[in-house]
């Protein structure tokens, strides 16, 4: 993969003191709410690996700030001063560029990024600018043939107005602007890819694609660490909480946060020792199963080489971007 520098991206800052490399996990939909079992699935569900983390505290408000031996938990703001609810969309581009997209937008919007937004994730996100920068980065998702040849057209005109509906959201435009959405079904059978949904049901079913391996949350977790350990960032996006948080129900809501609990055990066991874990969301939903959206902190974890110093003083989800692209500077 190049390093070309693409229009309008803005360099890392060279001599800024790199620290490390990165593995970002954005997981959608993911709060710190009241630590109440009857309404909070972090809280209800069984999560041996975020628990063991977190010095057997779940992810809960209340938890909010600390700093176990294996890795801190904070709370972003994912309101922005914005009234009304958090949602995707902007929330997304806030978290990947470091921008305030609901002020730019005017407002909250989701689930997609809006169309006036789309350039400033496609041009601006972290990828592309630690791309431009020389480093090696990675989009670990998978996403079908079929939606790319379906992108080709509107690509080749620069109408980001008329991706197909996957591909509007924040995590693979920022892959589509930095050239990293290049992992599809052979990648998939190789575990070189992981998708979305972490387990290959939907694909198997939805998709016809009846050849690929079965997988378990752990092993896609472990054929993520693989890809981190091979560049210096890698993004992966999880979705399938934002969608069991919509349910309102919390039998369905613990059974997703388990399966991440699980996958993250996965990477957990494979990282290489000196690549920093950053789990984060966009908007809270999952950890309130009588609510949808919430107003509440997105949830924000680092885990591995440096993680109190990396957390330290991150308050918003503008604020992520900026200090991933720090840690990856070099002199």
């Amino acid at each position: 993969m190049g390093s070309e520098a693409r229009p309008g991206a803005v360099p890392l800052p060279r001599g800024a003191g790199g620290h490390g490399r990165i593995l970002l996990v954005f997981i959608d939909g993911l709060g710190l709410g009241p630590a109440d079992p009857a309404v909070n699935a972090l809280v209800a569900a069984r999560l041996p690996a975020l628990r063991a983390l977190l010095g057997g505290a779940p992810p809960v408000l209340e938890s909010a700030g600390a700093s176990a031996a294996g890795a801190t938990l904070i709370g972003l703001d994912a309101t922005l001063g914005m009234a009304g609810l958090p949602q995707s969309g902007t929330g997304q581009a806030a978290l990947l560029t470091g921008e305030d997209a609901p002020a730019l937008f005017g407002r909250h919007f989701g689930p997609w990024v809006p169309v006036a937004l789309r350039p400033l994730v496609h041009q601006l996100s972290l990828l592309a600018r630690a791309r431009a920068a020389g480093a090696r980065v990675a989009f670990a998702n998978a996403y079908p043939e079929e939606l790319l040849a379906l992108a080709a057209e509107p690509l080749a005109r620069g109408d980001l107005a008329r991706l197909p509906g996957p591909l509007r959201a924040g995590p693979p435009l920022a892959a589509l602007g930095a050239g990293a959405l290049t992992r599809h079904t052979r990648e998939l059978e190789r575990g070189e890819a992981v998708s979305s949904e972490l387990v290959h049901d939907a694909c198997r079913q939805r998709l016809k694609r009846t050849g690929l391996p079965v997988v378990t949350p752990e092993q896609a977790g472990r054929n993520l660490a693989a890809i981190a350990g091979a560049h210096d960032l890698t993004l992966y996006a999880h979705y399938t909480t934002d969608a069991a948080g919509h349910h309102r129900e919390l039998a369905l809501a613990i059974v997703a946060v388990e399966r991440v609990d699980a996958f993250l055990a996965g990477v957990l066991e494979a990282l290489p020792a000196d690549v920093l874990l950053v789990v984060a969301s966009d908007h809270g939903n999952l950890e309130d199963c009588r609510a949808g959206h919430t107003r509440n902190p997105a949830l924000f974890l680092a885990a591995g080489p440096g993680h109190t110093k990396f957390a330290r003083g991150l308050t918003s989800l503008t604020d992520v971007a900026p200090r991933v692209l720090e840690w990856l500077a070099a002199p």
